[in-house]
């Protein structure tokens, strides 16, 4: 634990909690603080946010209606929520859960403000009639927080007859006997939520952050909040064909099986790993599959990683700072590897990466200059000014292949990033894909 009070102060994380499954057993520790204002200590029955891990437990439970041959994976949405529709009449008629599962489905987040009621999944579905493609259906893997399970989550709702938030808990939560996790904030015992915190500089060290919780919107894939013993829980699941230490099966094995093998390619496999499945990342730890399931809010991070060969699981759960570069320390000792080093031979043709990125909320400006290739991030201007950064923060960009690179940090504060630039067309690369985001070229 010392070590891992060591990293903590490093990055300016106040603090963590760790669990280790291995054959069946959990060992597990906190180390810190719950909130920087009030010191209360960090224990394993903290309860911290699991954002985008939350997407995990939606396929579950969505593969529990398959298992009940309810739906079927690769019919149309529309066979199940017959008002849906998009701008795009192809992806109207032919998106399947598949591929909003897998993140191939190209619809923008287009929802608008669904509100915060129970009904927020149903406006959502109704609110994305206009929404535009950011890529044609299936055409590559692009990232969606919050719409693509806020559907999925839609089709449980009019497939159960109940609200997305009593599913988790009759099919997911009450099966395995948990108790300390839950789908929406006014489900938390706040005497033992861990607060999440942001940093600026470790000089000033981490402050709370201003908002709470993700709206209610974000809940299918992001809304979650749990502990390690009760995250692991959910992983043992996904070890053992299905079901649960106490011995109830939650899916079957067979669809344990779709969810880690149903795979397609990601653009940038470095980051995170080189193919997405449904509701699991897939990695390779130097010839190792593992599967991976993370999750971030705004100063919660949560990191799990399932490792079959082994009969393991590690899941990490803190309340700031930068995320990949602590879990990556905490990882190491089970194999995670190295991002691969920068090849200065490749003699690339800038101009085809030149241009610029983006969608909404997000732009990147691709630049050659002296011989090298930079990005520039746009920042919102709120958001840089409450970080005290500016408003533009220019990166460079070293080649590991010809459509892959690193992106070192600009400041102590920032990790190293992995940036795809691909699909060449007309002499001009079309996308660029980092953080798991892609972002159509605009010009």
């Amino acid at each position: 634990m010392t070590r891992i009070a060591e990293l903590l102060a490093e990055y300016g994380i106040p603090s963590a909690a760790i669990g280790v499954l291995h054959k069946g057993q959990i060992t597990e520790y906190a180390v810190g603080v719950t909130n920087v204002g009030t010191r209360q200590p960090a224990t394993t029955d903290t309860i911290y946010q699991c954002g985008s891990m939350t997407k995990t437990w939606t396929a579950l439970a969505f593969m529990q209606l398959v298992d009940e041959g309810k739906v079927d994976l690769d019919e149309p949405v529309r066979t199940y929520l017959p008002g849906f529709r998009v701008a795009d009449p192809e992806t109207t008629a032919n998106v399947t859960p598949r591929q909003l599962l897998n993140h191939t489905n190209g619809i923008e987040e287009a929802h608008g403000d669904p509100g915060e009621g129970a009904d927020v999944y149903q406006r959502m579905v109704e609110n994305i009639a206009d929404a535009p493609q950011v890529f044609p259906l299936g055409h590559t893997h692009g990232y969606s927080a919050a719409l693509g399970y806020a559907i999925l989550a839609r089709i449980l709702e009019v497939q159960d007859g109940s609200r997305w938030d009593d599913i988790m808990r009759n099919r997911l939560f009450d099966p395995m006997g948990l108790s300390s996790t839950s789908t929406w904030r006014e489900q938390v015992d706040e005497t033992r939520a861990a607060t999440g915190h942001l940093i600026r500089s470790l000089d000033e060290g981490p402050i709370i952050t201003p908002v709470d919780y993700l709206p209610r919107a974000f809940g299918p894939g992001g809304g979650i909040t749990s502990t390690t013993s009760e995250v692991l829980t959910m992983a043992h699941v996904l070890l053992n064909e299905g079901m649960a230490p106490n011995g109830k099966q939650i899916v079957s094995a067979g669809s344990v099986g779709e969810m880690m093998t149903s795979r397609v390619p990601i653009p940038d496999p470095y980051m995170f790993g080189p193919q997405w499945a449904l509701g699991l990342i897939v990695c390779d730890w130097n010839g190792e599959t593992v599967y991976a399931s993370d999750g971030s809010t705004i100063g919660q991070n949560a990191r799990l990683r399932i490792l079959p060969d082994e009969d393991t699981a590690i899941v990490v759960l803190t309340n700031g700072g930068p995320r990949e570069g602590f879990a990556r320390k905490v990882f190491a000792e089970y194999g995670i590897p190295e991002l691969p080093a920068p090849d200065p031979t490749l003699k690339l043709d800038l101009s085809r990466y030149e241009g610029v990125y983006g969608r909404p909320g997000a732009r990147y400006e691709v630049t050659a200059d002296g011989g090298k290739l930079h990005l520039t991030l746009a920042i919102d201007p709120m958001h840089a000014e409450f970080l005290q950064k500016p408003d533009r923060m220019k990166y460079e960009l070293l080649p590991v292949s010809e459509s892959h690179f690193l992106m070192p940090p600009a400041d102590a504060l920032e990790d190293t990033q992995t940036v795809a630039i691909y699909e060449f067309a007309d002499g001009h690369a079309r996308y660029l894909h980092t953080n798991c985001r892609v972002n159509p070229r605009l010009g």
